[in-house]
């Protein structure tokens, strides 16, 4: 259908040829733009009513006085359908370590949070399928915990800035939401999304629309194909200092897998932009020294490097 559409506006309507460059560039900011928010539309209703059953306070409270295995693979699976972003950063992780929560579980939800979420797990589903959707999720899980766990052996408590632990507070009340409540903080969260990311997606769909009609193939396999070796770390260390979502990356990823960059070096520059993203740095500084902030992003970042690695290994 959207295909259908933006065939008829780039051919019938605007006379352009969608073989070449401008044309097909045009031809996918047009599909991209419309079928990505028409998915997240969709997503984001589906998925905002399925987490209103898990308000931070509640994952909080399951996490706290498990044991450091259980409450990583908690922290982890819970990270995948917990509300979080960046505005919420501080405030979460002072709420963890006051409730005792081990550092490492709490920088194993930190990290499962913003890389693995539904949204991208079903627009990577219905980008690329669904081998790449669920290795991604599998992997982001599994960067996620061992992250944690190295972060937990390492001792690094003496990092955290020491008001965090003055910090009582308290235990909040979980407010119980009817059915009708549910619903609506869905649609109000479809809205507000949208609103949050547009200009973030429209400017990823334009870099991937640019990419797809004006960069040459050969240039593209040539220094970041599977045979390159140095593309992995290259496309991590470039997408750390920048920031975007899943949603907003995704079209970008799309269109460099297209003209051949090897899978897991393009999945491991989505998930260097969405799991470090410096607005989540920034934030962090206020209840970490930079000690252990440099060493999360270069835990991290050797992670992602070799999760890119094994996807281009296997896939």
């Amino acid at each position: 259908m959207f295909n259908m559409f933006a065939d008829w506006l780039v051919e019938d309507v605007f006379g352009l040829s969608i073989t070449s460059k401008f044309g097909g560039a045009l031809h996918f900011f047009i599909y991209d733009t419309l079928k990505i928010l028409f998915l997240l539309s969709v997503m984001v209703f589906t998925i905002s009513f399925v987490r209103s059953y898990f308000p931070p306070e509640k994952v909080k409270q399951w996490i706290s006085g498990k044991k450091k295995g259980i409450a990583g693979v908690l922290a982890a699976l819970l990270g995948v359908v917990s509300p979080f972003c960046s505005c919420s950063t501080v405030p979460l992780f002072i709420g963890f370590v006051e409730a005792g929560i081990p550092l490492g579980v709490t920088f194993t939800f930190l990290i499962s949070s913003p890389i693995v979420n539904e949204v991208s797990l079903v627009m990577l589903f219905s980008i690329f399928g669904w081998k790449i959707a669920v290795l991604y999720v599998l992997f982001g899980v599994l960067l996620a915990m061992i992250a944690g766990l190295v972060i937990g052996k390492l001792n690094l408590e003496k990092y955290i800035e020491p008001y965090v632990f003055d910090i009582k507070l308290g235990e909040s009340v979980v407010q119980e939401m009817t059915m009708r409540d549910r619903f609506a903080y869905a649609k109000t969260n479809v809205i507000d999304t949208v609103k949050k990311i547009w200009i973030f997606l429209l400017i990823g769909i334009g870099i991937g629309a640019w990419i797809h009609g004006y960069v040459p193939e050969d240039l593209l396999v040539r220094y970041a194909g599977k045979e390159s070796i140095f593309a992995v770390p290259v496309a991590v260390i470039l997408g750390v200092p920048l920031y975007s979502n899943a949603v907003g990356s995704l079209p970008m990823i799309e269109a460099l897998m297209g003209k051949g960059v090897a899978s897991g070096t393009a999945l491991s520059f989505m998930m260097a932009m969405t799991a470090l993203s410096f607005p989540e740095m920034v934030l962090l500084r206020k209840v970490m020294k930079p000690q252990l902030i440099g060493i999360f992003v270069l835990i991290a970042t050797i992670g992602i490097i070799a999760i890119g690695y094994i996807f281009n290994a296997i896939l």
